[in-house]
Formats: C-alpha cells, sequence, structure tokens
C-alpha cells in the first residue's frame, strides 16, 4: 500500500471520497472552485447540497497547514482569489448547520465563516430550505 501523504491522510481520516482523498489539495481547490463558480450561476441545488459544499471549504481550511511549502503557497493565493469571489456572491447568515451543531461542534463565524454565508441568488428550494430552519423571513425568499 503507498503511504499517503499528510493532506491526503488528514483527508482519508476524515472520511473523504477515495476521488476526494486522491484529488489532493489541488483537486479540493479545484473542487471549490466549482462550487464557488455554481453558487456566481445561481445555486441550483438544496441546503443539504450546499452544506456539503460548504464541508469542502472546511476540509480546505484544515489541510492546507499540512501542504508541503510550495504547494501550501500556490494554494494559498488561488485560495484567496476563490473566497474573494465567494464572499461578493454571499450574504451572513445565522449557521447554516443550526444552532445545535454550531455548539456541539464550536463553529464560529470569524474562523468557519463559510458555513455562515449564504448565495444571494437563490431557487426556491434553497430559499424554502432557509426559511424553514428560520435562516431567513420568508418574504426574502
Amino acid at each position: 500500500m503507498t503511504e499517503l501523504d499528510p493532506v491526503r491522510r488528514a483527508l482519508s481520516d476524515r472520511g473523504c471520497p477515495e476521488a476526494v482523498v486522491q484529488g489532493g489539495l489541488d483537486g479540493l481547490i479545484r473542487r471549490w472552485q466549482m462550487t464557488v463558480d455554481s453558487v456566481v450561476a445561481v445555486y441550483a441545488l438544496s441546503l443539504d447540497d450546499y452544506l456539503n459544499d460548504m464541508d469542502l471549504r472546511d476540509a480546505l481550511a484544515v489541510v492546507l497547514p499540512l501542504a508541503d511549502e510550495d504547494e501550501g503557497r500556490v494554494a494559498r493565493e488561488r485560495l484567496e482569489q476563490i473566497d474573494a469571489l465567494f464572499r461578493s456572491v454571499t450574504v451572513a447568515t445565522g449557521c447554516l448547520w443550526g444552532e445545535d451543531v454550531e455548539e456541539d461542534d464550536a463553529l464560529d463565524p470569524s474562523r468557519e465563516w463559510w458555513y455562515y454565508r449564504r448565495p444571494m441568488q437563490l431557487n426556491s428550494e434553497f430559499a424554502d430550505d432557509l426559511v424553514a430552519w428560520g435562516l431567513m423571513d420568508e418574504g426574502d425568499a
């Protein structure tokens, strides 16, 4: 069995799918870029799907410090650009996981900020999910 680099090992330890593990840091960055591109184009999926996509960004936060110096520098530069775009097409909200998960997992909006932002442009299913979770007023949907 081939030994995994620290990034892939951490992804495996998190229980990420094999395709994510094999993609490593560069693959995570590409997936995050695709997610942000889908938010720019009006996110077409549900809140559950969006939370899965935000877990990509969370995984990036965990594994980026494990990358070697050169790979980490390049990834941080790309990530800063992608995150800036994400922030420009999203708005602040309460924790998308809800208060119980926020408390149990000690989520913090200054640290895990991606779990506290929602797309500006919403499809009706996503808007309905946010209203149902109390994260958006019905009149804003």
